[in-house]
């Protein structure tokens, strides 16, 4: 049985994962802003909660305190940015900065007493980064610094692995699902694959990175080619 924490795990791909492992015997604790929400969330998928905010990250020291082993770390927790430089809203690009990147790594410094040689994390970035779109001005820019953040953790940490994932177009997401007929059928269009990503596809590839001990300092694209599109 494997100790795993996920932060941000309360909805969508990180409550996926969660409940996976859950499921599979492991004793899992999530985490998410709302303390009622998290309870109920963690109750429902056979895991323990915690209430953290990624973007107060003066406060998770405080509430990851006598976290204990952890065997596998996944910073699963995002925020959806709709930012440009025309318009730019300074406050919302600080929030995604300080809860993507300044959050997890506290995360990790929190928790580093209880990360042991074989331990693994993985990061969620996205692949924004490769192929931005108007109003990603912050997500491309957040989600390419995740990459610099993996390289820096993956020599700090050593011989831990730290990983990254970085999902395209998950088409049964919440974010997603609910999207235009005509919009899903345009992106899957231009994916060599014929199909989006799907949930499951990213909670194997988030596992597989947590699993495989030659794996270290990688970023795992999981979009089907969408950028031969």
């Amino acid at each position: 049985m494997n100790r795993v924490v996920v932060i941000g795990g309360t909805s969508g791909i990180g409550r996926e994962f969660a409940r996976m492992r859950a499921g599979r015997g492991d004793d899992v604790l999530i985490t998410g802003r709302d303390a009622h929400r998290t309870d109920t969330a963690a109750k429902e998928i056979g895991a323990r909660g915690l209430a953290l905010d990624l973007s107060r990250p003066r406060e998770i020291g405080a509430a990851l305190a006598g976290a204990g082993r952890v065997d596998h770390l996944v910073l699963a927790g995002i925020s959806r940015d709709d930012n440009r430089v025309a318009a730019y809203d300074v406050d919302a690009a600080v929030h995604l900065v300080t809860l993507k990147l300044v959050g997890y790594t506290e995360a990790v410094h929190a928790l580093r007493p209880g990360l042991h040689e074989d331990s693994a994390i993985v990061l969620f970035g996205g692949q924004a980064k490769e192929r931005p779109y108007p109003g990603a001005t912050t997500v491309a820019t957040v989600n390419a610094g995740v990459t610099g953040l993996v390289h820096t953790l993956a020599v700090e940490l050593a011989p831990l692995r730290v990983n990254a994932v970085h999902p395209g177009v998950v088409g049964d997401s919440p974010y997603w699902r609910d999207k235009p007929a005509e919009v899903l059928a345009g992106l899957r269009a231009r994916t060599p694959t014929g199909r989006l990503a799907a949930m499951a596809d990213v909670v194997d590839a988030v596992d597989f990175l947590l699993r495989n001990r030659s794996v270290n300092a990688v970023g795992l694209a999981v979009d089907g080619g969408w950028l031969l599109g």
